[in-house]
């Protein structure tokens, strides 16, 4: 087996403790920034909602304002966002480099993209819903917390698997900038022609990806009352 695959990606198997480092720095920028993330773009995405002409906890300038910085950072490619932040990265945890340094550029990336998604799912939520629940005494909170967040749970799976699938493209390309990771050994010796490198990469992410939409399809089917 070890001639096989000597044959085949000779260039992989030359550095294995590179890519093994290359793959333990995506985990660890994964770890790191999509639970941070989830719970800021949640708060977003609830606020966004709750504050909506017609919401719980109706407020125009709060909903004008948090609308309009996501769809700023929204609109901003990955690639120059994370550009831009190098400098905020070194004020705040003092380098733009590594994993480390990549951390706040996939937060500024991520969390904007989540906050939709999370707004999308509770806007699905039947407005019914919501007018039984404020017929029946129950506070703002208690609507955001029980009816929006209980019904949307489904949707809202749905949309962190798409965001932590966008997360680890957002991670490849943080490479590009020095961030470690397997997008930074792929293009590192991708770009020296060693393709084998590249594709193997590539399959690594294609099965990170795959595992990532089995279990969150699961986890949504199940959700589903």
């Amino acid at each position: 087996m070890a001639d096989l695959l000597n044959s085949i990606i000779p260039n992989v198997m030359s550095k294995p403790d590179l890519l093994w480092k290359a793959f333990v720095e995506t985990m660890q920028m994964l770890a790191v920034s999509a639970p941070i993330s989830f719970l800021l773009g949640l708060i977003l995405g609830v606020a966004v909602v709750a504050t909506k002409s017609g919401g719980v906890l109706e407020n125009r300038l709060v909903n004008l304002v948090v609308g309009k910085v996501i769809d700023l950072f929204r609109s901003i490619p990955f690639i120059l966002l994370a550009i831009i932040m190098l400098g905020l990265s070194r004020l705040v945890i003092g380098t733009a480099s590594g994993v480390k340094g990549a951390i706040i550029p996939l937060l500024f990336g991520t969390v904007p993209f989540f906050a939709r998604q999370v707004e999308a799912a509770m806007s699905e939520v039947p407005p019914g819903l919501v007018e039984a629940a404020s017929s029946m005494g129950c506070s703002p909170w208690d609507i955001l917390w029980r009816v929006y967040l209980k019904e949307s749970i489904p949707g809202i799976v749905r949309g962190g698997t798409i965001t932590l699938v966008s997360l680890i493209g957002f991670t490849a390309m943080a490479g590009a900038i020095g961030a470690g990771g397997l997008g930074n050994f792929a293009i590192t010796y991708g770009l020296r022609r060693q393709m084998d490198v590249a594709y193997v990469v590539i399959a690594i992410i294609l099965v990170m990806v795959s595992l990532i939409q089995m279990v969150g399809t699961r986890i949504a089917e199940k959700a589903t009352h």
